[in-house]
């Protein structure tokens, strides 16, 4: 595997972009626009080999792409509560669409993809408090959608349709821990992508060097709504809480965002 300083790994992406139109190496692969990036610099998966410098990480994706990309899994604070599995799910939980056939008659589901621009069509949403430093779940009860009112009728006999008591939350410093062990210095790369016969090819056309996480950075995007907070639980197994973000978005989470 070949080792870069800095300044040899920039000359040789800036190559590469030059290079125009690339087939991918990895055909059919959903990871194929790094994985191909990885083949032509000769490494292995997203570690840079870069000796006597911090850690640091390749990251590639098309310009075009929608798709979110997990942050980290994290569970919301009070953690001695189990939230999801022992509040949210059997309080705030619906019929499984599975119950019954796949899961016992009397699984439930809590599946939700919340940020803090909109409300979900069940009232729940992400609300930043900047005062108490940490960021919250939120029910609005007045949010929910009518096609939803047989399960609003079943959360009010069952706890009621006023505001989460606790609410569950995450604090600023925590957040910001989790986010700077999980990304670190990283060249982020964007190509488009084309089909020819069949055939995939990219375009390593713009080229980041992103340094230094941000809590900053980290709040002002989940105020934007543009990092969202993904439940997934149901009776039999809580599948995590999940942040995630779309995957151009992440620059805003860095100090120094340098294009090259």
């Amino acid at each position: 595997m070949k080792t870069y300083t800095k300044e040899s790994l920039i000359a040789e992406l800036h190559e590469i972009r030059e290079q125009g139109w690339i087939k991918s190496t990895r055909p059919g692969n959903d990871g194929a626009v790094g994985n191909t990036l990885e083949d032509l610099l000769g490494i292995v998966e997203n570690n840079l080999p870069v000796p006597n410098a911090a850690e640091w990480e390749l990251k590639a994706q098309r310009i075009d792409t929608t798709s979110l990309t997990t942050l980290f899994h994290m569970e919301p604070s009070p953690t001695a509560l189990k939230f999801v599995p022992q509040i949210l799910l059997p309080n705030y939980g619906w019929k499984h669409q599975q119950a019954g056939m796949r899961y016992p008659a009397g699984e439930k589901s809590f599946r939700q993809t919340i940020n803090a621009r909109n409300h979900s069509d069940r009232g729940f949403m992400v609300v930043v408090d900047r005062k108490r430093r940490r960021i919250e779940v939120s029910f609005i009860a007045s949010g929910i959608d009518t096609k939803h009112k047989a399960w609003k009728d079943a959360v009010s006999k069952r706890v009621g349709l006023g505001q989460l008591s606790p609410q569950p939350y995450w604090g600023f410093e925590d957040l910001f821990h989790k986010v700077g062990a999980k990304l670190h210095n990283c060249f982020f790369v964007r190509a488009l992508r084309k089909k020819e016969a069949g055939v995939e090819f990219f375009h390593y056309k713009e080229i980041y060097m992103l340094k230094q996480i941000s809590l900053e950075g980290l709040i002002s995007t989940i105020e934007a709504g543009e990092i969202y907070v993904d439940f997934d639980a149901r009776t039999g197994h809580n599948h995590g809480t999940k942040f995630r973000i779309h995957q151009a978005r992440i620059m805003n989470l860095y100090q120094e965002r340098t294009k090259l």
